[in-house]
Order: structure tokens, then C-alpha cells, then sequence
């Protein structure tokens, strides 16, 4: 059991030390011949690089750096749509706002947090603070996110679904927060790299593309607090939203399927795109379900332009993400759309 846990210690070393252990400033060799162990210590971390990292080099090439620093600005919409009974709508979008901050990588991690900015400037008052880690390596990519949304948005469509009615009501009784985990493998990380176009991270030489499976898990909150709208507006609300509001507490455990493909332009440009459709069960509490299981569904389409020369990368990544929570009296349908801007710098410090 010991020299088991000795292995996957190992093993999982290997997976973080992705580019080769000169990043680390030790050399393979020179270890494995300290003695029979560290010589088996050392083929167990050559096989788990091939296994997570390796690569067809005449498709994908790596940086030869460490680490990797960029600063992003992230410009977004949100667009919340309800399909009630008696053929009722709302639609309620959010004000294009702007987001700024930093992620720093080294080897296959990552982890970068920003904040909206745009407030301080004329924009939309509403707080958005986001949280994200990553671990991405040619076979694989483990992604966490927290994100936090409030206030800043208006009621644009409001009544009867064929000819509702067009408004513009400030609409601050909203809260909502997202925290959620992926994991997903790649079927042909030999010859497709989504950290080229999507994470700076590699560079595709030649193009490429690759179905990714995967699983994903999710916890969505959602409040929305009609009771301060006029009483011709609350009246039209279903009778079973208590108190004029609509509220939404689940935990989504799903399974990922997608399609990601690499073109290369030149030496220093590429395009990127990945279409994933997220299927599997939600779990929890949904004003106006009556069960607390359900279908959960949801599909993210990103889409990048990644530009690389020498030390230095930029791109911009636009992502659409949509999810839908159904049932046979109502649907709320919840949209994302945002395009990031970054710029950064490749190095090594040792």
C-alpha cells in the first residue's frame, strides 16, 4: 500500500510538472542514478509525462516557459428570459459591463480573479466578482469557477408572449451565484491542444481538432424579487411565486460531450472553437417544480483568436453560455455572453 501511494504521488507530480523537470532545475537522468528507487521513481514520472503531456510535435508544440501572466478585460451581457403560463414573457437583460483583471500560470496551473470595473465609470452599478482555477494538460482539464452577479440589469419585454409589451424598468432585485466544477479528457491529445487557443498555454503548429467527454457539477442560485414592480406587472406573475418572487437553489451533476478544432493561419496566428452541450440531473428546490429532481441542460460555445510572438501572446476568447431550467408550466432559460481581451507575457524564473 505504501509503495502505492508512493507511485500515484509521483504519477500526480508528473501531471503538475507538465513541461519537463529542467522547469523544476533538476535533471531526470542525473536522479536516476542515485539508486534503484529513485530510478524507478524516475520511469514512473517519464510515463505519467508522456501520459498527460505528451504531444505529436509535428501538430503542437510547448513554450519552453514556466509560467505565464496576463491581464484581461472581459466585457459581458446577461440575458434572463421566463416563459410562463397563459402565454406570459419577461425578458430581462443586463447592462454591457466591463470586468478587468490578472491570471497567473505555471505549468498546467492557473488561477486569476477579476472584478467589474465599469461601475466606477459611468456603468452599470451591479457587483460581479469572479473566481477561477484551472489544472490543463494535454490529456486532460480540471476547471473551478465562482462567480457572484447582483443588481445593474432592466425588464425589456414584459405580457403576452406573441406581442409583449417593450419596457424599460430598472430591475435590481436580483441575485445570483455560480459555483461550479469540470472535468473532461480529450480523445485526441496527441495532435490538438485547447490550452494553444484557449489558455496560452501551448502552441498549435498545424490543424487540429478533438471530441472531449467529460462530467460537471454546478450549484446555481438565482433570486429574483418582483414585489417592487407595479402592481399591472405583479399581477401577471404565476400564483405560485410567493411573495412575487422567483427562486432557484440546485446542484447540477452532468455529463459534457464537445468538439473543440484548432485552424492554424500562420506561425503567429490561430483560431479556436469548442461547442459543448452539458446534459444530466439537477437536484434542489425551483419555484414552481413540484418535483425536486429534473433535467438539467445547458450548452457553452467559445470561440478565440490567439496571436503569438516570441515571450509574448494576446487574443480575444467570445464565449455564448446558455442554461435551461424547464418544467411543464414554466421555463427560464439564463444566457452569458461575453468576449476577454488579453495580453501577457511567457517567462521562467528558474
Amino acid at each position: 500500500m505504501r509503495r502505492l501511494i508512493i507511485i500515484l504521488t509521483v504519477a500526480l507530480g508528473a501531471a503538475f510538472a507538465a513541461p519537463g523537470a529542467s522547469a523544476l532545475s533538476f535533471d531526470v537522468d542525473s536522479i536516476a542514478s542515485w539508486g534503484k528507487f529513485p530510478r524507478f521513481c524516475m520511469k514512473v514520472y517519464r510515463w505519467g509525462d508522456e501520459f498527460f503531456n505528451g504531444y505529436d510535435t509535428a501538430y503542437v508544440a510547448r513554450t519552453y516557459t514556466s509560467f505565464n501572466v496576463k491581464l484581461t478585460s472581459e466585457s459581458w451581457k446577461d440575458i434572463y428570459l421566463f416563459d410562463l403560463p397563459d402565454e406570459k414573457r419577461i425578458r430581462i437583460e443586463s447592462d454591457p459591463a466591463t470586468s478587468a483583471g490578472f491570471v497567473l500560470s505555471y505549468l498546467a496551473l492557473s488561477a486569476g480573479y477579476d472584478i467589474n470595473i465599469s461601475r466606477y465609470f459611468g456603468g452599470p452599478d451591479r457587483v460581479r466578482k469572479r473566481f477561477q482555477f484551472g489544472f490543463n494538460c494535454s490529456l486532460l482539464s480540471v476547471e473551478y469557477y465562482n462567480i457572484h452577479n447582483d443588481g445593474g440589469t432592466r425588464i425589456t419585454k414584459f405580457g403576452p408572449r406573441s406581442a409583449p409589451q417593450r419596457l424599460s424598468i430598472d430591475f435590481t432585485g436580483i441575485n445570483t451565484h455560480t459555483q461550479g466544477f469540470d472535468l473532461y479528457v480529450f480523445l485526441n491529445q496527441k495532435r490538438y491542444s485547447s490550452s494553444a487557443a484557449f489558455k496560452y498555454g501551448r502552441l498549435q503548429k498545424r490543424s487540429q481538432g478533438s471530441f472531449y467527454v467529460g462530467v460537471n457539477y454546478f450549484h446555481n442560485r438565482y433570486d429574483f424579487d418582483f414585489s417592487g414592480l407595479p402592481a399591472p406587472l405583479r399581477d401577471q406573475l404565476p400564483a405560485e411565486w410567493d411573495n412575487y418572487s422567483y427562486r432557484v437553489n440546485t446542484d447540477n451533476y452532468c455529463f459534457r460531450l464537445g468538439y473543440g478544432y484548432n485552424w492554424v493561419l500562420s506561425r503567429h496566428w490561430l483560431i479556436g472553437i469548442s461547442e459543448s452541450p452539458v446534459l444530466g440531473l439537477q437536484i434542489g428546490t425551483i419555484t414552481g417544480n413540484t418535483h425536486p429532481r429534473s433535467m438539467s441542460l445547458s450548452n457553452r460555445l467559445q470561440a478565440s483568436v490567439v496571436w503569438n510572438s516570441g515571450h509574448w501572446f494576446g487574443g480575444v476568447i467570445a464565449r455564448a453560455d446558455q442554461g435551461l431550467i424547464y418544467n411543464k408550466k414554466q421555463a427560464f432559460i439564463n444566457s452569458d455572453i461575453s468576449a476577454t481581451f488579453s495580453f501577457g507575457y511567457r517567462f521562467n524564473l528558474w
